[in-house]
């Protein structure tokens, strides 16, 4: 089964999320869990553990970490990716979000959508970036990307 089963968020060095923060880090956290697809490609220089697996994200010398481990805690995987590719596309989204945020305690509905429409047009973009990182170190759909990308941007603010 190609999936992962448990997640962590290494987070210990970083700035206490807001409220906001934190609910959409529990939101992708729990979305995540119940319907994702997480495959490591086969590749002819080594064997791949197969799933489910548990993932500690986590950033290391300004590296985004994926460490993977089989479900009885075998190791099955590490790779490392550069936060570079990500900034834009992070910082447009963290203030999308403050807008977002600061729009719904005050304006009416339809700017309201407006605003989540372009949110999701830039979390869109940064899923794309992330599957595009991924490439030939694990398969991923847009929703995983989507979810994965949301937890990345809580780890990459606060790094």
């Amino acid at each position: 089964m190609s999936k992962i089963i448990h997640i962590e968020i290494d987070d210990r060095n970083l700035p206490p999320p807001t409220p906001e923060i934190d609910q959409e880090r529990k939101v992708a956290m729990f979305d995540l869990l119940e319907d994702n697809s997480f495959a490591m490609p086969a590749r002819d220089d080594r064997d791949v553990p197969p799933g489910p697996y548990k993932l500690n994200l986590s950033i290391k010398e300004r590296r985004l970490v994926f460490d993977l481990k089989q479900e009885d805690d075998k190791p099955a995987g590490e790779f490392h990716l550069s936060l570079g590719p990500f900034r834009q596309v992070v910082k447009d989204y963290f203030q999308i979000c403050e807008s977002y945020f600061d729009a719904v305690k005050t304006l009416p509905p339809s700017q309201i959508e407006t605003i989540d429409m372009a949110r999701r047009g830039i979390h869109n973009e940064g899923a794309r970036v992330l599957q595009e990182r991924l490439e030939g170190k694990a398969e991923v759909d847009i929703d995983t990307a989507r979810r994965l990308f949301t937890l990345i941007c809580v780890l990459h603010f606060g790094g």
